[in-house]
């Protein structure tokens, strides 16, 4: 069951409907394997409670619940959030997710998270990314980890228009946070490139930027 969540106004209708047209255009946009970034840095953390924000068809929601992790999914795409559903449903796990539908430009967190988890949160449309970031460094528990993933350079078969500046690596992410400033341990700050392939069959080799911190504190 998808919960429509509105935060300080209503969803905001390109958007939702922008994302919704991405998602209908293909039966399964991704893979359906969790992103290999998180899998790297959450396998060896004990289960919490988990928020991941911009879950899109909900692989990696779906990938901690099954290791024991009870996670909040969101997202602005009902039709993603219809088909993380059904897939959490297949796998066993749909009791273990909560499912949200929200426009993460209003979503202000109102409680905190073991680990709070942002991946790839670009959009061709206007997203205001640093402030979705401070909202999700606020969400995380005392003890809990903050993971953000996201590209250092698009492929070019991407929507995305090109950039006026080059997209942050992971250190400036963290100093733009201020986490290098105290109260946050910073465990993961780097560049990881992958080989990827596109909608029709192209290769590139992407760099993505990997940011992972915990809150210091019992």
């Amino acid at each position: 069951m998808v919960q429509t969540v509105r935060g300080r106004g209503p969803l905001v209708s390109g958007v939702s409907d922008f994302w919704d047209g991405f998602y209908a255009e293909r039966d399964k946009v991704w893979s359906g394997r969790p992103n290999g970034a998180l899998v790297r840095e959450v396998a060896g953390l004990g289960p919490g409670t988990a928020v991941d924000l911009g879950c899109g068809e909900g692989a990696d929601a779906i990938w901690l619940a099954a290791r024991g992790w009870q996670v909040t999914g969101v997202d602005v795409s009902e039709v993603a959030l219809a088909r993380a559903v059904r897939h959490a449903e297949a796998e066993g796990v749909a009791g273990r997710i909560e499912w949200q539908r929200l426009d993460l430009a209003e979503w202000t967190p109102d409680r905190r998270f073991d680990l709070v988890s942002a991946q790839f949160l670009h959009s061709p449309t206007e997203l205001p990314r640093n402030r979705i970031l401070e909202h999700a460094a606020a969400a995380v528990a005392p003890g809990g980890t903050l993971l953000i993933v996201g590209h250092e350079s698009f492929p070019p078969w991407s929507r995305h228009p090109e950039p006026e500046e080059p997209l942050p690596t992971a250190a400036e992410v963290a100093a733009g946070l201020s986490l290098d400033q105290g109260g946050w341990e910073l465990v993961t700050v780097g560049s990881l490139e992958r080989e990827v392939t596109g909608p029709d069959g192209q290769t590139a080799t992407l760099a993505d930027s990997v940011l992972r911190a915990r809150r210091l504190g019992a």
